[in-house]
């Protein structure tokens, strides 16, 4: 078999992969973007979506396919619900007051669908279905990776480069930190996330974080007719345990002070929370972006936005490479990008466990949080930091 050429071989066409395909484009560079799901699976798989400024105005710029200011949804703040069930305390934070930023609501799902379209109307070489099985000479100048098309055919490519977009079972992984599958930095929570869709109107214009004497519950949207809604539950709960009766009333409880519109649940899951960053974000001539170099707990809204941001950085360092000869970029990427990575974690972290219970917490636990709570809220720094965070630093342009 004779192995096809590339410049840039990216495996997975999520986010991440598909942004680089279009940055890459746009300064003359080839690519072949490859991702195991097909169009539909990836377009039809609903997740969540809180995209912050510098997010929304990359997407918006990838051409008139992008929805982002049309379906998506500008949010200027978001409620911080706690206290005791008899006299509850609702806090707004303020984004654009504290720092002249947004954020928009826009699920990832339909991210995906104005990106596939986008790059397949400029002609890019989106192969679905193809399952990579092998990855070699990452340490050579020119990495191969091999494996099985849509039709069961056999295929390799041989590029310039090869970049993991390919979340976070990635196969490219090992090849950049060595045999550990896991090869990174992590931390496991003792509690997830009972999640729901429900066809309901908006119980909030804006997301809800509720530490309550009952435990976590986030109250979020999605349309104007279809929502979505979270509480914090045992990693190990079964979703079709519960009835929606059971459902509502857990939700209810968790949310003192707030008459949630209750419709019929379409939609259940368990969604486990796990910290991760890879050892090695680059090895040779191979690099991770997205999910396949970290993972962060929801409660932050960072998972999408970081990945961006590993992308700017990785397609700085490729122009520099494969358009100047230089290594320069390449040899910077690991450190520029572990800076918003690791921050993001520590903001991820803090959200976490500021609003949720772990199972041995003590009543000294419960009220040291509700401290930290009326801490952040009575404090103009406290509440700015909070929103900076959200909101999203700038994203790094140089290298």
């Amino acid at each position: 078999m004779t192995a096809e050429r590339t410049r840039v071989a990216i495996v997975g066409a999520g986010p991440a992969g598909l942004v680089l395909s279009h940055l890459l484009e746009q300064a003359g560079i080839e690519s072949i973007v490859l991702d195991q799901r097909t169009r539909e699976d990836i377009e039809g798989t609903i997740k969540a979506g809180i995209l912050e400024q510098g997010a929304v105005d990359l997407l918006a710029g990838i051409g008139a396919t992008s929805r982002v200011h049309t379906v998506g949804e500008r949010h200027d703040g978001i409620e911080l619900l706690f206290g005791s069930e008899e006299a509850p305390e609702r806090h707004r934070i303020d984004f654009p007051g504290l720092t002249g930023r947004s954020v928009w609501l826009y699920p990832q799902h339909e991210a995906l669908i104005d990106l596939i379209a986008a790059r397949l109307a400029a002609g890019q070489d989106l192969r679905f279905g193809a399952t990579v099985t092998a990855v070699e000479g990452v340490d050579s100048d020119r990495p191969r990776v091999s494996g099985t098309t849509a039709a069961g055919e056999p295929f390799e490519i041989e590029a310039e480069f090869l970049v993991g977009a390919d979340g976070s079972r990635s196969v490219v992984r090992p090849a950049v930190t060595g045999p550990s599958r896991e090869g990174g930095y992590f931390r496991e929570y003792p509690f997830a996330w009972f999640g729901i869709l429900c066809e309901a109107p908006k119980s909030s214009q804006e997301l809800i974080y509720s530490n309550s004497p009952n435990g976590f519950a986030l109250i979020s949207q999605r349309s104007e007719t279809v929502q979505r809604m979270y509480f914090q539950c045992d990693p190990e709960a079964d979703p079709n345990a519960m009835s929606e009766a059971e459902i509502w009333d857990a939700l209810q409880a968790r949310t003192p002070g707030v008459e949630l519109k209750e419709g019929p649940i379409f939609q259940r899951d368990v969604l486990r929370f796990r910290s991760f960053v890879s050892h090695e974000l680059r090895r040779g001539r191979a690099a991770l972006v997205g999910d396949a170099a970290h993972t962060v707990p929801p409660t932050g809204a960072k998972g999408m936005n970081l990945a961006l941001g590993d992308v700017i950085l990785l397609n700085q360092a490729l122009q520099e490479l494969l358009l100047r000869g230089s290594s320069r970029g390449l040899d910077a990427y690991a450190e520029a990008a572990s800076e918003r990575i690791w921050k993001s974690q520590h903001f991820s972290w803090w959200m976490t466990s500021m609003l949720h219970l772990s199972p041995e917490a003590s009543d000294f636990d419960r009220l040291r949080q509700r401290g930290e709570l009326s801490m952040v809220v009575g404090s103009e720094a406290g509440r700015r930091y909070l929103a900076e965070a959200y909101t999203g630093w700038p994203y790094r342009t140089e290298l």
